[in-house]
């Protein structure tokens, strides 16, 4: 019960600062990805597209609306390989590959929500380097007035060279909103990819 009324609240309020940041909007069309990437958006803006982001994202707490409109779970959770912190697991819906529309994340994440079900965490946006090339940047785009990291390398064979921005809309992460990882979520043992075996 208390569980659908936060998410009824959050619903709510996440729609009301979505109609707040219509006008926002309404100014600069998301059909023209390129502009925005190469724009500053200033604060206006950027908060603007945060609370579209929420608005969009928001039914997603709902593992099962994910997956029906198209976000494919993983079944490994992602650890930071370099130090304490996760991912979560990975949810793609490869149809947003490339988009620069705060209402279409390429990636969502969850983490194991202690009763056998998932917890929304975060979203990522993902496009691909022009050039593919590790050693150039020319094409950086950036969202919410921030530039993406990268390129890096595909995670996974057949994905191209990409730039990433990640956003922990669902779950604060003490060490900032666009970090790529959260030591504030954990894999559960036995969750994580099993290790090549030589």
């Amino acid at each position: 019960m208390a569980r659908s009324l936060a998410l009824a609240l959050t619903a709510a309020a996440s729609l009301t600062l979505a109609a707040a940041a219509a006008p926002l909007a309404a100014a600069a069309p998301l059909a023209a990805a390129a502009p925005l990437a190469a724009a500053d958006p200033g604060p206006g803006r950027a908060q603007g597209d945060r609370a579209l982001t929420y608005a969009a994202t928001a039914r997603y707490q709902v593992h099962a609306n994910a997956v029906a409109d198209g976000y494919k779970p993983d079944q490994y959770c992602v650890v930071d390989k370099a130090g304490p912190g996760a991912l979560g697991y990975p949810h793609f819906n490869h149809k947003y590959d490339n988009s620069l529309d705060p209402r279409k994340p390429a990636a969502l994440f969850y983490e194991d929500d202690g009763r056998g079900g998932k917890r929304l965490v975060a979203v990522q946006w993902l496009l691909y380097d022009r050039d593919q090339k590790l050693t150039t940047d020319d094409d950086r785009p950036s969202m919410f007035g921030i530039p993406f990291k990268g390129p890096k390398a595909g995670n996974f064979p057949g994905q191209p060279v990409h730039y990433a921005l990640h956003m922990w809309l669902w779950k604060k992460n003490p060490d900032g909103l666009f970090e790529t990882f959260n030591r504030a979520v954990t894999c559960l043992p036995g969750t994580t990819r099993p290790k090549p075996s030589l």
